[in-house]
């Protein structure tokens, strides 16, 4: 197979048009999770929740977090897992992934074996009484769960998450941020057949990359095309329906967990961009902000915006402004008119620049 060769801008284009930050706005909620594969679910909401910013960067004004809500809860068009929500057409790709979880010698197996009667007892609760809070469901475990951390003797939690992971209970909805378990049978489609794990993973492989757009073989495996982009050592593997398509760009405020940026390393080689977020850092190390975003125009990542939502004053608050290279006036305008939309769509009257 012959290995396209691509230079920076090329590279940057086909991720920006992936990851539906280019122009083309797509034109509904659905068709954002169907193309980036999941949401990345976080209860960090300096800004908003990452899943409705990530939402709003492609979706703009017409989107709103009841958008999400009513997808996972009411059509059951999407479905939340391991802290993401995916599109409910793709369950079967992780069915056989579920089922054979956890591992054979694993901790976790050697505890839920230990717990046989505690699981039973879960899953009669949930078959009479669901759906439930993890507070409604008694502790009745055998063994307790031994951790050094936060987890220590949480066995309900521990229980409730292993069995979701296995396919056995799902998310039914939430109540304000604590979500609400029942078997998954009656959460999830009736029929939904597991694809084969091999062919499941080839598929996610792929699916993967088209979300990406171009990415390296330890992140979608043999899907695509192999790639080498200049100025990069090593192989890439690129999307073959993403070369050659035109561009046009535009000004995106993304949030800290945005796929364009999640992997730092591909960042730095495409985009000449660092990032770290912050917001695990003492205040005293951090240089860009607790929750920062990066500014995407066009096909290059141009800088940062500390920003915070103060609702009790009404104000968008912008500590700073950090630009990685100069903005021009071009670039100043679409970012405070992306600023101006941001506190828009939350709601908020006016944006604070810090003197």
């Amino acid at each position: 197979m012959p290995v396209h060769r691509l230079d920076r801008v090329d590279a940057r284009r086909i991720a920006v048009r992936a990851q539906l930050l280019d122009a083309h706005r797509p034109p509904d909620l659905l068709t954002v999770v169907d193309r980036l594969t999941f949401l990345q679910l976080d209860p960090t909401a300096a800004v908003a929740p990452s899943a409705d910013l990530v939402a709003w960067t492609r979706l703009g004004a017409g989107y709103r977090p009841d958008h999400l809500r009513q997808a996972v809860e009411r059509d059951r068009t999407m479905f939340e897992h391991q802290a993401m929500v995916w599109p409910t057409a793709d369950l079967g790709l992780h069915l056989a992934e579920m089922a054979a979880w956890p591992p054979e010698g694993s901790r976790k197996h050697a505890w839920l074996a230990a717990n046989a009667t505690f699981h039973r007892f879960v899953l009669d609760l949930l078959r009479d009484s669901g759906p439930l809070l993890s507070r409604d469901v008694p502790d009745r475990s055998v063994v307790p769960w031994p951790s050094t951390g936060w987890t220590n003797n949480r066995n309900v939690t521990q229980l409730l998450e292993i069995l979701a992971a296995r396919g056995e209970i799902a998310v039914s909805d939430r109540v304000g941020r604590q979500r609400r378990w029942d078997l998954a049978e009656r959460v999830y489609p009736a029929g939904t057949r597991a694809v084969p794990a091999d062919e499941a993973r080839r598929t996610r492989d792929e699916r993967r990359l088209r979300s990406l757009g171009i990415a390296r073989a330890s992140v979608v495996g043999e899907a695509g095309e192999p790639a080498q982009v200049e100025g990069t050592a090593g192989g890439w593997r690129v999307d073959r329906a993403a070369l050659g398509q035109p561009f046009a760009g535009r000004t995106a405020l993304l949030s800290p967990f945005d796929r364009l940026v999640h992997d730092r390393k591909r960042a730095r080689e495409l985009f000449d961009f660092e990032y770290v977020l912050e917001m695990y850092l003492p205040k005293a190390k951090r240089r860009w902000g607790y929750f920062a975003l990066p500014v995407l125009h066009h096909d290059r990542l141009v800088g940062k915006v500390d920003a915070t939502a103060d609702h009790k004053a009404g104000t968008l608050r912008v500590q700073a402004i950090h630009q990685d290279v100069p903005f021009d006036p071009a670039v100043t305008a679409a970012v405070d008119a992306e600023l101006a939309a941001l506190a828009s769509w939350l709601g908020l009257p006016t944006v604070t620049h810090a003197p």
